[in-house]
């Protein structure tokens, strides 16, 4: 399939430097770009987005139980702020190999169960994980209009979202939107480590 082979080509060329830069993102860096198919069978770039206010994204896997005790909250959140302007997408950078349900397929039906209203999208060398320092699922990078990292860590600070009390995800989209400075622009992520593929790994 043509969409699907541009995008790991593209992902593939990232992998050297990558590996090189494995450390998060650095606020007030440029987010490294991409192209990856999504779950929708179209190839998904981070120049997709230009002219938003923001783009917030989030590196997630479907097996995890962290990644699915955060999922509605993701859904809900995008489904508010998609609107005020800033773009959310989904990024999964797992092996299939080690857990089968993160397989583009099963990432295809997850996105159809819960009708997802951001692009999920299939990073198939976790080229884009690496680059961006991703280690865990969920982890967030937050850019803003010039794709510059404001914020990068967690969506709260509870998997329970009866036991949240910092929402720091949403402050930091709130003080963007403002014209703002984020107070707190870095959170430490916590869930489930990534299994990253082998850099010679391709679909």
């Amino acid at each position: 399939m043509r969409l699907r082979y541009s995008g790991t080509v593209l992902a593939a060329v990232l992998v050297l430097s990558a590996v090189a830069s494995a450390e998060e993102l650095a606020i007030g860096a440029k987010g490294p770009g991409f192209w990856l198919l999504g779950t929708d069978g179209k190839t998904h770039s981070l120049a997709d987005y230009k002219g938003k206010k923001g783009v917030a994204l989030i590196f997630t896997c479907n097996h995890c139980p962290y990644a699915k005790a955060f999922e509605d909250r993701i859904i809900k959140l995008a489904g508010e702020y998609q609107p005020k302007g800033i773009a959310f997408a989904a990024i999964s950078s797992n092996d299939p190999a080690v857990f089968e349900e993160d397989s583009y397929d099963d990432m295809v039906a997850r996105a159809v169960e819960k009708k997802y209203p951001l692009p999920y999208l299939y990073d198939s060398t976790s080229a884009v994980g690496l680059a961006y320092g991703a280690r865990v699922t969920p982890h967030v990078f937050l850019l803003d209009s010039s794709f510059t990292l404001v914020y990068r860590g967690r969506i709260e600070d509870d998997a329970d979202a009866k036991k949240s009390k910092s929402f720091d995800l949403k402050y930091a989209m709130n003080a963007l939107l403002a014209g703002r400075k984020i107070t707190v622009a870095e959170t430490k992520a916590f869930g489930c480590s990534i299994k990253w593929r082998k850099p010679a790994q391709t679909d």
